[in-house]
């Protein structure tokens, strides 16, 4: 059985050639992006794992940073959808809080429709659009 890194799953630590408790180790090992539903900043029941992955990994390497980034599908107006990246975000916050990690090392923004990972005006574009990302800004 592979070692799980002490991140809960079966990902390796460090796997890919990724260095220990870098942004890559984190996007490749743990998982960088949680997803939401349309019109919704409730955490989906997939989302929780990924969370509890990325609380761990955040304890494991109490130096570092991130950045919650709320983002949303092209369909709204500019003011709502920046309304809602913001919630998005904020609710990936309070989880990370509630798991332990300080709100001190922990800030969202949120970009709302303006930074599409996806491109396409079709449902499996809008689903990957709609997402919050855990990025690593401070790796002391």
């Amino acid at each position: 059985m592979p070692s799980t890194g002490g991140y809960g799953d079966d990902r390796v630590a460090g796997g890919a050639g990724s260095a220990p408790g870098s942004a890559e180790d984190f996007r490749i090992n743990v998982g960088d992006r949680v997803y939401f539903d349309l019109d919704s900043y409730q955490l989906r029941a997939d989302a929780y794992p990924q969370l509890d992955a990325q609380a761990a990994w955040l304890r494991r390497y109490p130096e570092i940073t991130v950045r919650i980034e709320g983002n949303a599908d092209e369909r709204g107006t500019r003011e709502y959808n920046l309304a809602l990246g913001a919630r998005r975000a904020e609710a990936v916050r309070t989880y990370l809080i509630g798991r332990g990690i300080p709100a001190s090392r922990i800030d969202t923004i949120s970009f709302g429709k303006e930074r599409p990972i996806a491109q396409g005006s079709n449902e499996a574009a809008f689903a990957q659009n709609r997402n919050a990302h855990t990025a690593i800004v401070n790796q002391r």
